[in-house]
């Protein structure tokens, strides 16, 4: 899209504002409302921001401007703000990339392959609750009958939300993200948008894109949508799987082989990428499961459905959901990253591992296509199998001895991060929980 066409877009549709937006170092969305008579500032230098307002930038109260330049490609309309588009921006300072802007992180790594003449494409499927508190304050399902144990793929659930849905949906089709499937998850008040695969960069930016949607069309309806990890300790968390495929110029799927003997279809460029992710899984822990919240997701053990669909296990399978690592056939599902994960982030440290494992043709071994969720810890051993980190602190010290995943974010940007979630860690453990209240205030 170049300028002219730009303008015409914003006239057609009667926008009076232009987003100027990006995302913190938690993937938070952020934005300055800009009228569109000003929009070649945005294009030019930019929309300057306070950048010691923000999480993860790097800068201090005496630090220059944060310019968030627009990426007019991105340019879209908001069909839930009316008279608003969004333009999404690439952070600079002084006129230069920001090397604490997650987006300028994830183009870094974009560029390199791009010098293999390489492209990334990924598939995110993001799960959400909507939520809404009753007369007590306490949060529940918005819909009081969504109350099943089993509640996957319920018709009722889905029918009597499919107002908020719909118009969720007709927004992002609106916009050129591909809305193919919509269905009730395994948690009461769950549910999963599925949008179509495209390069990783458009990805992450629709991500962000449904999070908003998702978050302002439940507010209209006065609901809370949610994407917290784990909102309730019995029921499943909310992922936000990552479909994986690399191509080039002549191979739209370098990932795909349908002569593999394991039956997966995966190339050896495809395995090879797989035991990168495998050998790198515990410090990628800590981009994708980012939270205190994350840790309660991805454990052992069963919720109220009797699953947990969330890996806690290194290994990768066939069709096996309790392995982080699942081969639907030609390409990879990485199911480790949570609902509330930055994409940009998970993307750019997803492709430094993966093709240090291409780079040093790392194999991850023979898939392993059974039930992990029913062996024994004992056995887990035997079987040479890894658990990834447990807890916040463990993830973030595996991802400090992980000089390939740190470089993959930048240093900057991953010593950053590595300070705030310590932060978060040591802010945590501090708290005194009512669970602890409960159980020692006369226990002694």
């Amino acid at each position: 899209m170049n300028k002219e066409q730009a303008l015409e877009l914003l006239r057609t549709h009667k926008i009076r504002y232009v987003l100027a937006q990006f995302v913190d170092i938690h993937g938070s969305a952020k934005a300055k409302a800009v009228p569109v008579e000003h929009l070649d500032m945005v294009l030019t230098d930019g929309a300057g921001f306070a950048g010691f307002a923000l999480w993860g930038f790097g800068m201090g109260p005496q630090g220059p401007d944060y310019m968030a330049v627009g990426d007019l490609a991105t340019l879209k309309v908001i069909p839930w703000m009316p008279g608003y588009a969004r333009l999404v921006c690439n952070g600079t300072v002084k006129g230069k990339p920001w090397p604490y802007c997650s987006r300028v992180a994830l183009q870094r790594q974009l560029d390199k392959l791009a010098a293999q003449g390489l492209t990334l494409y990924t598939g995110i499927e993001p799960e959400f609750m909507l939520l809404s508190r009753d007369a007590t304050g306490r949060l529940g399902p918005h819909d009081p009958t969504d109350t099943l144990d089993k509640p996957c793929y319920d018709y009722k659930g889905l029918s009597r939300t499919s107002h908020v849905l719909d118009e969720m949906v007709d927004g992002l089709r609106a916009v050129g993200v591909d809305v193919y499937q919509i269905d009730h998850e395994d948690a009461n008040g769950q549910f999963e948008v599925n949008f179509t695969y495209a390069d990783a960069m458009t990805s992450a930016d629709n991500f962000v894109l449904v999070k908003m949607a998702a978050s302002e069309v439940a507010h209209k309806h006065g609901m809370v949508a949610t994407f917290m990890p784990k909102p309730f300790s019995n029921r499943t968390g909310s992922g936000a799987h990552f479909h994986i495929s690399m191509g080039n110029a002549n191979t739209p799927n370098l990932f795909m082989d349908k002569s593999d003997p394991n039956g997966l279809a995966l190339s050896e460029m495809g395995y090879h990428f797989v035991g990168g992710i495998l050998a790198h899984a515990r410090a990628l822990t800590a981009i994708c499961a980012p939270t205190v919240n994350s840790y309660k997701r991805l454990v052992v053990g069963r919720s109220l459905s009797g699953a947990t669909w969330a890996p806690a296990y290194i290994a990768y399978g066939d069709n096996n959901r309790t392995s982080c690592v699942r081969i639907p056939g030609g390409r990879l599902e990485m199911r480790l990253p949570d609902a509330g994960c930055n994409p940009y982030l998970v993307t750019a440290a997803i492709i430094a591992a993966g093709m240090d494992g291409v780079q040093r043709r790392l194999h991850p071994g023979a898939p392993n296509n059974q039930n992990l969720y029913e062996l024994s810890p004992d056995e887990i051993a035997r079987q040479g199998i890894g658990v990834l980190p447990q807890n916040l602190l463990e993830a973030i010290i595996a991802l400090e001895q992980d000089e390939v995943v740190r470089d993959g974010l930048g240093g900057e940007l991953a010593a950053e991060f590595i300070a705030l979630k310590r932060m978060e860690w040591t802010e945590y453990a501090r708290h005194v929980s009512d669970w602890e209240t409960t159980r020692y205030l006369e226990f002694f």
